[in-house]
């Protein structure tokens, strides 16, 4: 549990962020840096798995098909790297991440060209060469590879206790096991928890899968989607297939066939002998209530994870030897949002990281701190911006 301190009504902040996920704990993280006097609030006692910063391995690649996220890459590759230095510690490892896909797919081609057009180092495999390199895997109906050589597996926890350490050393002050009730804008906003009211010059939200929840009081309804997510692991049938999974790459299958598609995996690692394999979509659920599932909207997930393994890794057992989950908040689009408030500008939203979010958190932490300092962040925002959703009711105030 995070240290605390007395705390005291007339206490003003220059910063407050909600939401020490890996997102918010890097915006807070960054603005401490800046000398801002910075506050940061976690509903939930920490560590937790609650949210979607837990864990022990989230892939870290380059590879993407919007030039947008690749271009952002580049500088959180550096940040990672800094905050490892700052740290003493190592916070990933490599380790090459293939593309699945047919040629003649538009989505692999578009990552095929994003990664040439940014000169990311990368190797193209045949269905052949790809069967030679790597024999556990089995392409089949032409299904080839462009590995992505800059990728690696990161490890969340790890990582997410690095950041708020360097936090707090930077002067920041953590708080945890404490729920934001409400927020009351301003020129000086006014936050009240369950333990106590704090003020600040300026609020950063990133509270995840609660996030529309804190901003539809302030006239703001985002279309946010929780979802849970099946993460499951993988055991190798026999001792010879075994001996492979501790080189098995990391990969991502695009569109292979009418049913498999954005499937991802990783290598052994916080299982040994155990391969991670999850299907990148999920089923819709209040993330206060976590075990309970609409049936008529559940995704069958852990069949179509089956027939890939069966179809595509047949050197692994078709049944999950581990089966865990992971929270989801996804945007229509699967963009994130990046973005000020519309009428309250000292508040900085970042929200809907569409679980592909954990790898940019860096950058990420950097953007929302720059938007809170009123500073323009050197990247697109387009994509980001609140605007590119149609308007929708807003909640009174």
């Amino acid at each position: 549990m995070a240290a605390r301190e007395n705390s005291s009504p007339s206490c003003l902040y220059d910063a407050l962020v909600v939401g020490a996920g890996i997102q918010g704990s890097f915006a807070a993280y960054h603005l401490a840096k800046r000398g801002q006097k910075t506050l940061l609030l976690e509903q939930f006692p920490l560590p937790h798995t609650r949210g979607s910063s837990h864990g022990q391995s989230r892939i870290i690649r380059s590879a993407y098909p919007q030039d947008y996220y690749t271009a952002m890459m580049k500088e959180a590759y550096r940040l990672w790297a800094e905050l490892e230095a700052e740290a003493n510690t190592s916070l990933q490892r490599p380790t090459t991440m293939l593309i699945l896909g047919r040629q003649e797919t538009p989505a692999f081609q578009s990552y095929w060209q994003t990664m040439q057009r940014h000169h990311v180092p990368s190797e193209v495999f045949t269905p052949q060469a790809l069967a030679r390199k790597y024999p556990d895997i089995h392409p089949h109906g032409g299904v080839m590879a462009v590995a992505d050589l800059t990728a690696g597996v990161l490890f969340p926890d790890k990582a997410l206790r690095a950041v708020q350490d360097q936090f707090q050393r930077s002067g920041g002050t953590l708080r945890d096991a404490e729920k934001v009730l409400s927020i009351l804008p301003g020129n000086v906003i006014t936050v009240t928890t369950n333990r106590g009211e704090y003020q600040a010059k300026r609020l950063v939200v990133t509270a995840g899968a609660w996030t529309s929840h804190l901003l539809a009081p302030l006239g703001l309804r985002l279309p946010l989607q929780p979802l849970r997510i099946q993460v499951c692991y993988w055991r190798a049938k026999g001792p010879s297939a075994h001996s492979h999974l501790e080189k098995f790459p990391c990969f991502l299958g695009i569109n292979l066939n009418q049913e498999v598609h954005d499937i991802y995996g990783l290598p052994s690692g916080e299982y040994p002998g155990l391969v991670k394999i999850c299907y990148h979509h999920g089923s819709p659920v209040d993330p206060d209530k976590p075990d309970q599932l609409d049936q008529a909207s559940a995704v069958p997930d852990l069949q179509i994870l089956q027939n890939f393994v069966k179809s595509y890794l047949p050197g692994l057992d078709p049944e999950p030897a581990v089966q865990e989950r992971c929270l989801y908040t996804n945007t229509p689009d699967a963009d994130f949002i990046l973005d000020r408030h519309p009428r309250f500008r000292n508040i900085v939203i970042g929200a809907g990281f569409s679980g592909h979010g954990f790898k940019f958190a860096p950058v990420i932490g950097e953007i929302l701190c720059k938007l809170s300092l009123e500073e323009e962040p050197p990247y697109n925002l387009a994509p980001f911006q609140i605007s590119r959703f149609p308007a929708s009711p807003k909640a009174a105030l």
